[in-house]
């Protein structure tokens, strides 16, 4: 008897904290004008390291990150390390995606936010969320975001545009970084939650032909739709 009761106490405690932590939860939105994105060492010779994506997915994956900042008018900053040795540079496409971008070239730090300029030209937005991706997911991208939210920012990161040498390591960084608050989330989260509705501006006009170009399965869905309303076979719900 005295075991019945002490298991119905602690599972009503159990019970208890899940109810409050269900109750203090916030859903924080991605707010598309407080906002940074960030290009984590997109570099050509680390490239090779991404294994966990095929090579095709991971250049489109990581070229719609950088086209992200164009959509949506975020401020961008470029960052690479070592540059002039194996690592190589940034994707040409991505440099023409921002000329005018600020770029920080490190020569040592692994951690980008060691790097004094780095870390002033992100204080230098004046936005609180920032949305990043690079290579290596576990290095590169995880040190940085931990950081981050240690210094008070909401780390949003695209997990399509960061990669490493395989799935486990992804997933520990990953978990690293959801247990330190880090929102992980895949390219079309990202996208949707920054236009938050197709009539938005950015919206329709603009995110299908983003979609289109980046993520063909949904591109290729909005192309049928139009199909079947230029065609007139649209059906209604109703019919």
């Amino acid at each position: 008897m005295h075991f019945q009761t002490s298991l119905i106490k602690t599972v009503a405690v159990v019970l208890f904290g899940l109810c409050i932590n269900a109750a203090a939860y916030t859903y924080e939105r991605l707010d598309k004008n407080n906002s940074v994105l960030l290009v984590v060492d997109h570099q050509v010779g680390l490239f090779q390291l991404a294994r966990d994506y095929t090579p095709t997915d991971f250049k489109n994956n990581l070229l719609a990150h950088a086209a992200l900042a164009q959509v949506f008018n975020l401020p961008t900053i470029l960052t690479t390390s070592a540059e002039t040795g194996p690592n190589g540079p940034l994707p040409k496409e991505i440099l023409a995606m921002h000329p005018n971008a600020t770029f920080i070239k490190r020569n040592g730090e692994v951690n980008a936010w060691d790097n004094a300029d780095f870390k002033a030209a992100v204080e230098a937005t004046g936005k609180k969320q920032v949305i990043m991706a690079g290579i290596t997911t576990d290095v590169c991208t995880t040190f940085l975001a931990l950081s981050l939210v240690e210094a008070g920012y909401s780390v949003f990161v695209n997990s399509d545009a960061s990669g490493t040498f395989d799935t486990k390591t992804a997933t520990e960084a990953n978990q690293r970084m959801r247990q330190a608050g880090v929102h992980v989330l895949s390219l079309f989260a990202v996208s949707c939650e920054l236009m938050r509705d197709w009539r938005n501006t950015p919206g329709t006009v603009q995110m299908l032909p983003f979609f289109d170009q980046y993520l063909p399965s949904y591109g290729f869905l909005a192309r049928a739709h139009d199909a079947a309303v230029l065609n007139g076979t649209l059906s209604g719900l109703d019919d």
